[in-house]
């Protein structure tokens, strides 16, 4: 009984949050439109027909008329009807992937379960979503031309970002970008698409020992046992998505910038970035190959040759 009591509790307490927040920003900040934000994205460079994985922080944008169900209505006119959104729509029941992993009972459902990534990725589930992976931790959501082909094959991938996982196929299509909305380099999954293509091969052992196989139904009911493995705590708190990491985000910005990777804008109110996938993966392989990644320390990083 006290564990529903709390996550009540929680869900009451974030939703009183979200309205405080809103409300600040409708008084203090800038007000900006679906057309807008869609002006601003194609300045920024996205394309009708590009695939796009977003990486975003709804309140940097400033106060949107519409608010969320707005965004996700800009991104789908800037990429256009033969455009496909990727959201990450992580549904992580205890926390952590860890914790998850170790609750008792957990059987992952796509037909009842939403996602804790915040209001955009809610708003693009509830709304916008034609396919949705099957994974008991890293559930990603698409829409559009692609969709149903990113999303399709990620319950049988040998690992979260692995083979048919839907990054590693985002990977492989023309005009897939990632896109940070009012973001830093820090909190960007896509890092971990070269963590699973290299394997033992990474420069960091970031990974725990065992390997989890938690249940998932999919959309007919079927059962599936998807593999989990678990990060390294003491490696992955040293990462780069990490609020003392400011050293390795400030890195990464200005390592895909001089590689003239990085394209920068505004959109809203938000300092907003795209990097190709591909070429983003390729770079990321580069810096490992240097001995360079996310998880490098200070020290790691004063001894990369130049």
């Amino acid at each position: 009984m006290l564990k529903p009591f709390k996550r009540t509790v929680k869900a009451a307490l974030e939703a009183l949050r979200r309205r405080r927040s809103e409300r600040q920003l409708r008084q203090s900040g800038r007000h900006v439109t679906r057309a807008d934000l869609a002006r601003d994205l194609a300045r920024l460079g996205i394309r009708p027909g590009d695939t796009v994985s977003l990486h975003s922080s709804l309140k940097s944008l400033g106060y949107v008329e519409g608010g969320a169900s707005s965004v996700v209505k800009a991104l789908q006119d800037a990429v256009g009807a033969e455009g496909t959104l990727l959201v990450p729509t992580y549904y992580l029941p205890a926390g952590t992937v860890k914790a998850t992993c170790e609750m008792e009972g957990y059987v992952f459902d796509p037909r009842s379960h939403g996602t804790n990534m915040g209001r955009l990725p809610e708003t693009f589930l509830r709304e916008a979503a034609t396919h949705r992976s099957v994974h008991p931790t890293h559930s990603v959501s698409a829409w559009g031309r692609h969709a149903q082909y990113l999303t399709e094959a990620h319950h049988r991938a040998p690992s979260i970002f692995g083979e048919g996982s839907p990054w590693q196929r985002f990977v492989g299509l023309d005009g897939a970008k990632v896109l940070g909305l009012g973001i830093s380099m820090g909190p960007v999954t896509f890092y971990h698409v070269l963590e699973d293509a290299m394997g033992e091969r990474f420069p960091e052992p970031i990974w725990e020992e065992r390997t989890y196989r938690l249940p998932c139904l999919d959309k007919d009911g079927k059962r599936w046992d998807v593999p989990v493995r678990p990060f390294a705590p003491a490696v992955a708190a040293r990462r780069i998505d990490y609020a003392a990491r400011e050293d390795l985000r400030e890195y990464f910005r200005e390592e895909f910038e001089r590689a003239g990777l990085r394209v920068n804008g505004k959109v809203g109110q938000g300092d907003s970035w795209f990097i190709p996938a591909r070429a983003f993966f390729d770079h990321l392989e580069k810096m490992a190959g240097q001995g360079i990644t996310i998880y490098s320390t200070q020290e790691q990083l004063a001894a990369r040759p130049h």
